[in-house]
């Protein structure tokens, strides 16, 4: 398992939302890169130096310092599309090699190199930044059928990375919650939204907002239930 590229973004215009630019073009990158645990949601601090995000309301922060994508989902992408992909080209951070970033469970934690400690925490959400950058048509609804979301890492133990680092798991946590699980419960099967909660390491306001759409399901289904049950 290793770290195929490092990726830091350049910014650029965003036309397929009303902010003025995105970080979503990242290119690799030669040399070593130091990650450390940016500060809180809304500065549009992310943990590589060098780069930042623009829509600072939905990205950045501790629980979206990092974001990884497998190499073999890109790949997998490349043969349905029928197009070619470089690293990067999702807005990854890292893009990796043998490391299943799909199935991370969150909450586990990753060495890479000799110093850098990763924990995932979450899944991403397309948005309409990635769909125009990509220039799919109904991207969004296409990745989110596909249910390969990669995982956004906080910082644990800041450090220097660089393509061909090792990435060893050293931690995983005792549930079944992966980063591909919690996609498909926030997005298309909300039936799964109860197993979410054994992830402590979520961040805290995605586990408000599952706790919150729990409750309005409760509360629905008690007042659509039948009269002798009330």
């Amino acid at each position: 398992m290793k770290v195929l590229s490092v990726n830091v973004g350049r910014p650029r215009p965003n036309p397929w939302k009303g902010i003025e630019a995105t970080g979503i073009d990242k290119r690799p990158v030669d040399g070593p890169v130091l990650v450390t645990a940016p500060g809180p949601k809304g500065t549009g601090q992310v943990g590589l130096a060098g780069d930042r995000v623009y829509d600072v309301a939905h990205h950045g922060g501790p629980d979206q310092a990092v974001y990884a994508y497998a190499r073999e989902a890109l790949d997998r992408w490349e043969a349905e599309l029928g197009r070619a992909l470089r690293n990067g080209a999702f807005g990854e951070n890292l893009t990796t090699s043998g490391v299943d970033v799909d199935g991370a469970l969150i909450g586990e934690r990753w060495r890479v190199g000799a110093d850098l400690v990763l924990e995932v925490s979450c899944a991403r959400i397309p948005c309409g930044t990635f769909q125009g950058w990509l220039g799919e048509h109904g991207w969004i609804m296409r990745f989110t059928e596909a249910a390969r979301p990669g995982a956004y890492l906080r910082v644990v133990t800041p450090g220097s990375v660089r393509a061909g680092d090792r990435v060893e798991v050293v931690h995983r946590p005792d549930h079944d919650v992966t980063a591909a699980v919690v996609f498909r419960a926030t997005t298309r099967e909300p039936e799964l939204l109860p197993r979410l909660l054994v992830a402590d390491a979520l961040p805290g306001e995605d586990r408000e907002r599952i706790r919150r759409r729990l409750e309005a399901s409760a509360a629905v289904a008690t007042h659509d239930g039948p009269e002798e049950a009330r």
